[in-house]
């Protein structure tokens, strides 16, 4: 049966890889091998980009719907720190394998991980559940957080575009996948791709925007738009690009600046804004993110976020 815009649940279905996070932070430089250095504070927290984007996109005022793979042992520390945001964690399923484990270690100007996937390495099979496709339908724009594996994007794209929902990706640093021809395809059938500089760095050949804008217009993406970090955002359209740069704060973490875009950008989209727009609220609540430790501390609400635009 189709789904009609009229029998839409859920503003937006956040899928993709969940970690518990040790974020160490407000280290004065980079340690050389043998080394140590002192972090100023530590934090253990929900992340991942699927819990930073969906924490965001809900302290924005979207009913949003949490879906992916954490070990039976955290549910508890999930439901309880999701409540501060209003999400729930029926969305959430367990695996054996246990919940993914980031360590986040950053300085005021950038980050490093270190990761374990944990149960994250199944999401390939959650997304080949058709009751999850189901759900996914169910949302007026569906963000994956997640390299999405082509095999699946193939059958479950054209599910989400028939169900009327609108599309975005972030598919995280993963080499693997950006460096892999196959998944030109999908980003020809997202709506909206939506990776750092690094990360078009390794799909176009050079962090040169110049380049990046080259590849994508040579590859036909439509939306295709790249963060920037400290100096805004840019998107590329058939026949314009478009720039957009942050508010000046003081930073102290930048841990999920990229995914407190990713939310400013959706939240935008669905107030139908114009790709300006998006890329200025986006841009605003990349650099509010960054204003405490953590990926989800600093999240602004949409009260913070209209104080700015």
């Amino acid at each position: 049966m189709a789904i009609s815009a009229s029998m839409k649940i859920w503003d937006v279905a956040v899928i993709g890889e969940i970690y518990a996070d040790h974020i160490f932070s407000g280290f004065a430089s980079w340690p050389q091998p043998g080394e140590e250095v002192v972090a100023e504070s530590y934090l253990r927290e929900l992340g991942g980009g699927t819990i930073n984007t969906a924490c965001g996109l809900a302290r924005l005022g979207r009913k949003t719907r949490l879906i992916g793979l954490i070990g039976e042992n955290d549910r508890p520390w999930f439901a309880q720190r999701l409540q501060d945001f209003h999400l729930g964690t029926s969305g959430l399923v367990s695996d054996a394998t246990g919940t993914g484990v980031t360590v986040s270690v950053s300085t005021r100007e950038d980050r490093s991980f270190f990761t374990h996937v944990g149960a994250n390495q199944h999401l390939a099979a959650l997304l080949g559940d058709s009751a999850i496709v189901a759900e996914l339908c169910t949302a007026r724009h569906v963000h994956f957080a997640m390299p999405l594996p082509r095999e699946r994007a193939a059958v479950v794209l054209p599910q989400l575009k028939a169900a009327h929902c609108t599309t975005s990706l972030d598919v995280g640093f993963s080499p693997a996948w950006l460096g892999d021809p196959a998944n030109r395809a999908t980003l020809g059938e997202i709506d909206y791709f939506l990776p750092n500089q690094k990360e078009a760095a390794l799909l176009a050949g050079s962090e040169s925007e110049e380049t990046f804008i080259a590849w994508a217009r040579q590859l036909g993406l439509d939306h295709a738009v790249v963060k920037l970090g400290d100096k805004g955002a840019l998107a590329v359209y058939p026949d314009v690009v478009h720039y957009a740069t942050p508010p000046e704060v003081t930073a102290l973490d930048t841990t999920g600046a990229g995914d407190a875009f990713d939310a400013g950008f959706i939240d935008a989209l669905l107030d139908a804004e114009p790709i300006d727009g998006c890329l200025r609220r986006a841009c605003i609540c990349g650099a509010l993110c960054t204003t405490q430790a953590g990926a989800i501390e600093g999240l602004p609400d949409s009260t913070r976020l209209r104080s700015y635009l």
